[in-house]
């Protein structure tokens, strides 16, 4: 078996003094790198304040930009390619949690994931099949891969917020409702945020209530 590469990326601490009682972690997307998303741990840190967020850089260097990192090659893979390849880096990240659960003497009750397009497909590929549940997911103009399999593979049913843009031209916008439909098939609770003529990106609203939704779901204690 291959050796899983380590993978690691910018942090930030709780604002508040003490130990960290929640873990936020971000996965960013196809050819970005962890740099991208952790400033969303600066508004979030209000709502959050015992919070530590954690943004990893994806292990390999992206196809189409090399000054970026992937999760996961999409050049010339079909739905089933790509599956195999989100399983493969599922276990570079699941690795990656359970490290820093560990070292921050957290649960997965404690835990979210928040993802930004593949990232936010890893993100609920993720938490889906964990054995315990996280507190939460964030997905923002994700798809939901895997769907094939996931009668077979859902371990764990977190709570999901998914946000997408309508007028997005890389992730088509018709992902969010077939995502929010096969989650809910599988008794997966959804909300979804629609960005009003957003394109591939996070708009103030849908970043507001990523914070809102957070709060709630770790207040949940689950």
């Amino acid at each position: 078996m291959n050796k899983l590469p380590m993978i690691s990326g910018p942090e930030k601490s709780p604002v508040k003094d003490g130990a960290a009682r929640q873990l936020v972690v971000f996965l960013h997307g196809w050819g970005a790198d962890g740099n991208d998303l952790i400033s969303l741990a600066e508004p979030w840190s209000e709502v959050l304040p015992h919070a530590h967020f954690i943004s990893p850089h994806a292990a390999d260097v992206c196809d189409a930009n090399p000054a970026g990192r992937q999760w996961f090659s999409f050049q010339g893979r079909d739905p089933d390619e790509i599956a195999v390849a989100a399983a493969e880096a599922a276990r570079i990240i699941n690795r990656f949690l359970d490290h820093h659960l560990k070292r921050l003497a957290l649960s997965d009750g404690q835990l979210a994931l928040v993802g930004f397009s593949q990232g936010a497909m890893l993100a609920i590929y993720i938490a889906l099949r964990r054995d315990r549940p996280c507190a939460g997911v964030v997905g923002y103009s994700g798809a939901l891969i895997g769907a094939e399999t996931l009668a077979e593979e859902i371990r764990s049913r977190p709570p999901m917020l998914l946000a997408h843009g309508d007028a997005d031209p890389v992730v088509p916008f018709a992902s969010l409702d077939a995502a929010v439909q096969m989650l809910g098939s599988h008794d997966v609770s959804v909300r979804h945020h629609v960005g009003q003529g957003l394109g591939h990106g996070i708009d103030g609203p849908g970043l507001e209530m990523g914070g809102e939704f957070l709060a709630e779901a770790f207040a949940a204690d689950r």
